[in-house]
């Protein structure tokens, strides 16, 4: 089978190596030309652990390649997954520019029969609007079909959670539609990879309600990492506890500074938006957003508490990314954490094993560091914001050594508080 991807973004370059690995015929389609030149000379414009090595495989391999021509691409196959960017617009409602676009595109391209893939989140509706972009742009009128097929890929673990799914969700009225998308992930099978065969409006609503549970379940654990602090327990015996209630389960139950990334705070204020769009006043949805937004605040509140007055202190920052294993750093807490210490006159001096570069465009205004341990010299303070596992087993007195005060707010509580204190460190912790 040949199949083309819209977008090489995050989603569409994960999908587009993934599917060429299982052995299908790929093209992946952007408007940028600068990317997809750097994309053919074998530069990976995204950091994504694995997939460099695999977009190298399957293009020497001829299985996967790159072009901005979207009209050969659609004329020259049978399945075309659209995942361009879908981002908020001031309302946190999705902004379906790039989509609609895409969908006029194909529609002036299209030779035949041809299955049209919504692979970006979307919200409710928009596989309806998509077919009536299709069929108000043909030249002549072809018969097609329209499915939602939304992603579950978590950055840092894109490739295996593409490989090895939890789940394929694939929404459609057409029957012959349905069977050509078995056919393309027939390799999951071999697996037992369970597959939801539902309605467009249901594979478009499971996407966002996914993601708004998931991230409800990170609100719920930090408003009682706060609770914690107050009556002395520590969250992390009350997270265990409770994690091992199978209705509950044990992910996403780890307190720290709020949820970030490309998913969770857009989609959750969208599926916001779409239930207002309807008449559902979405009460718990956004008591989520507020609780995240708080969670930033506090975590200002609990580096002030520690280093006391701000202005003119020296504080170092380990970890930008929203999470680790990734570059991004799109609603990174990390963001809003340095905004709140410099307006409170603090100088920052920050470091990150990948995201950096990506972090010097949003947060021009701070130092950055070659390494832990340069970053922490003469810091009045070490801020843990990012876990990434090289900063799980430092130095700690050569830490404190470096430091002009040995203060330590560790908000993802990496380390132990008693053997922080034994260390001689003044440390806090979130919820603990």
């Amino acid at each position: 089978m040949h199949i083309a991807v819209v977008g090489t973004g995050y989603v569409g370059l994960v999908t587009g190596a993934c599917f060429a690995e299982f052995g299908v015929d790929v093209t992946c389609v952007d408007v940028d030309a600068e990317k997809i030149a750097r994309l053919n000379e074998g530069q990976i414009t995204i950091y994504e652990p694995g997939l460099e090595q695999l977009v190298t495989k399957n293009a020497q391999a001829a299985r996967l390649r790159f072009t901005t021509d979207l009209a050969s691409a659609v004329q020259q196959t049978l399945v075309i997954f659209l995942a361009v960017g879908t981002p908020p617009k001031e309302d946190g409602s999705a902004d379906l520019t790039y989509l609609e676009a895409a969908a006029r595109q194909i529609a002036r391209a299209m030779n035949g029969y041809k299955v049209i893939v919504t692979k970006s989140t979307v919200p409710v509706g928009t596989g309806a609007r998509v077919r009536r972009i299709i069929e108000e742009h043909q030249p002549q009128a072809l018969n097609f079909a329209v499915v939602s097929n939304p992603e579950f890929l978590r950055e840092g673990a894109a490739i295996d959670d593409f490989m090895r799914p939890d789940r394929v969700v694939i929404g459609t009225s057409d029957g012959e539609a349905a069977e050509i998308m078995r056919d393309l992930y027939r390799p999951l099978y071999l697996i037992e990879t369970p597959f939801v065969i539902t309605t467009i409006e249901a594979a478009e609503l499971i996407k966002y309600a996914a993601n708004a549970f998931l991230a409800t379940k990170i609100s719920f654990i930090n408003e009682i990492a706060n609770l914690c602090e107050r009556v002395g327990a520590d969250v992390h015996d009350v997270a265990r506890a409770i994690g091992m209630d199978n209705r509950i389960g044990r992910k996403f139950l780890h307190p720290g500074p709020g949820f970030g990334g490309s998913c969770f705070p857009k989609d959750t204020h969208a599926l916001a938006h779409i239930a207002r769009e309807y008449g559902c006043e979405p009460l718990l949805v956004s008591a989520v957003i507020e609780v995240n937004e708080r969670q930033r605040r506090l975590m200002v509140e609990k580096i002030e508490r520690l280093v006391g007055e701000l202005a003119g202190k020296e504080i170092a920052v380990l970890g930008l990314s929203f999470k680790p294993k990734t570059d991004d750093m799109r609603e990174a807490p990390s963001v809003a954490i340095i905004r709140a210490l410099i307006e409170r006159g603090a100088r920052v001096r920050a470091y990150d094993p990948v995201a950096m570069a990506a972090a010097r465009h949003i947060l021009p205004d701070i130092a950055y560091a070659p390494d832990e341990y340069t970053a922490v010299a003469g810091a009045d303070a070490l801020v843990f914001v990012t876990e990434w596992n090289q900063f799980r087993a430092l130095d700690m007195e050569r830490i404190r050594g470096l430091l002009r005060q040995p203060k330590v707010a560790d908000l993802r509580n990496i380390y132990e508080p008693d053997a922080m204190r034994a260390l001689g460190f003044e440390y806090v912790g979130v919820g603990r």
